[in-house]
Formats: structure tokens, C-alpha cells, sequence
């Protein structure tokens, strides 16, 4: 599976921007899609998530209520909706795929296929 992520870019704190992720090649139901994100001098770390088959999300408690993850199983594309941004959001996005769903989804070794990042940039 190869991934590759589109769509950041510069926007006002209050704004929304949308970030997508065109995956190749087959995803199984058992997997699991997922948003990380990486701050300069900061960890890369996981901000949604969705499970292939049944479209379960989950989400970080700092984007919950503010980011929506979706995904197009037709077109193997996934979503990042990201409304009420805030410069604390401003980031590289990436978007990975675990070829099995596990509990341990936060873990960036969980996932065996990455994008290469997308830049959200949130001006104060």
C-alpha cells in the first residue's frame, strides 16, 4: 500500500481546512486508517482514526469534537476534516494504515504504511 497525503495548508485560528490521503493498492476490512501529526521539536503523534470495515473513528481528546476523520472505501481515499483550528494544531500531517485493527492504534509502530506528511500551518 502506498499512501499519499494532500490538502494542508495556511489558514486563520477559527478556520477549517481539509487534509486527504489517496491509499494504492488493497485495504482489507481488518485494517485501520489513521492521522498522525508532528509539531517541530515535538513527537509524532496520533490524532484519528477510522476502521476500515465498519467505519468506527477514534480520536485524540485535543481534536475530539473539532476533527473528523471519514473514509471512501470505493476510492481507498481518507479524510481529515479539521474545523475551529487552533496554532497549537499547526503541524506535518501524515496518514498511515495498519494492516490489523489492534487497541494499541496510538502507537506509531502499529502502523506499517505511511504518507509523506502534508504541512497545516494555523496563524494566531
Amino acid at each position: 500500500v502506498q499512501l499519499q497525503a494532500s490538502g494542508g495548508g495556511l489558514v486563520q485560528a477559527g478556520g477549517s481546512l481539509s487534509v486527504s490521503c489517496a491509499a494504492s493498492g488493497r485495504i482489507f476490512s481488518s485494517s485501520f486508517a489513521g492521522w498522525f501529526r508532528q509539531a517541530p521539536g515535538k513527537e509524532r503523534e496520533f490524532v484519528a482514526g477510522i476502521r476500515w470495515g465498519n467505519g468506527l473513528t477514534y480520536y485524540s481528546d485535543s481534536v475530539k469534537g473539532r476533527f473528523t476523520i471519514s473514509r471512501d472505501k470505493g476510492t481507498n481515499m481518507v479524510y481529515l476534516q479539521m474545523n475551529s483550528l487552533k496554532p497549537e494544531d499547526t503541524a506535518v500531517y501524515f496518514c498511515a494504515v495498519d494492516r490489523n485493527y489492534s487497541e494499541s492504534y496510538l502507537l506509531r509502530s502499529e502502523y506499517e504504511y505511511w504518507g509523506q506528511g502534508t504541512q497545516v500551518t494555523v496563524s494566531s
